[in-house]
């Protein structure tokens, strides 16, 4: 079975094909390897699988009984249960936000009722919060990986973070400290650099704006390195290409 199809195979297991207005007894329980957590109830030569909590919910022990209605609504519970797993099984890696964790659902075959209802219990539990996401990443992405706002703009659409959130997680990281990131980088790229001045800071420049920096940081990154040569006097004209 491909990880892709799992939820929605699980879920055909289901009931179309019992008996309408019968009453159905549980004949056995059977915990099942994998999935963990999974069990197959057979009521007869009828079975369907839930996850370990619905059967705990709704009792579903040998020797119950239910009728098909009931048992519909059991697996609308089901899938909704077995969409929250999958989605704590896929944060307990590492942080996500609610777009990563609706692709990921969706790979998996849930359907879109029991993403909504997880993404909204996930919230509540303060197990995906897309604005710290955010505020965190920037952080980590401005000041310890040394990219600049551009870049992790960028990175945070892809991620499906909302516009205002990304304006406010970029906020909170201040030009001197963005500065200080192109600095360390810039250094190094002017320092294995050779050639005519021009051409390094040509050459240095391109490298800062590749990693997302605004043609004012270069600039000022390039006003900054040769300072440190001692080698003043970089006209205005010279610099036009980063903005």
């Amino acid at each position: 079975m491909s990880d892709n199809r799992e939820i929605t195979e699980e879920a055909s297991s289901g009931i179309e094909h019992f008996p309408d207005q019968e009453d159905l007894v549980i004949t056995s329980v059977e915990k099942l390897r994998k999935p963990r957590g999974r069990y197959k109830i057979s009521f007869g030569p009828y079975e369907m699988t839930v996850h370990e909590d619905v059967m705990l919910k709704y009792r579903m022990l040998k020797g119950s009984i239910f009728r098909k209605e009931e048992l519909q609504d059991i697996v609308v519970v089901d899938e909704r249960q077995r969409a929250y797993v999958e989605a704590l099984n896929y944060l307990s890696r590492k942080p996500r936000t609610s777009q990563e964790i609706v692709q990921r659902l969706q790979q998996k075959g849930a359907d879109p009722d029991s993403i909504e209802v997880t993404l909204r219990r996930l919230e509540a539990e303060k197990l995906i919060d897309d604005a710290l996401y955010a505020r965190m990443w920037a952080e980590q992405r401005m000041t310890g990986h040394k990219k600049g706002r551009l870049w992790v703009k960028q990175e945070l659409r892809q991620k499906g973070i909302q516009t205002d959130l990304i304006t406010e997680a970029l906020s909170e990281v201040s030009a001197e400290e963005e500065l200080e990131s192109a600095l360390v980088v810039a250094r190094k790229k002017w320092q294995q650099t050779k050639g005519e001045l021009l051409d390094r800071k040509r050459k240095t420049g391109a490298y800062l704006m590749r990693r997302g920096f605004s043609g004012e940081q270069a600039r000022q990154a390039l006003r900054r390195l040769m300072e440190e040569d001692q080698e003043y006097g970089a006209d205005d004209q010279e610099m036009e290409e980063f903005e």
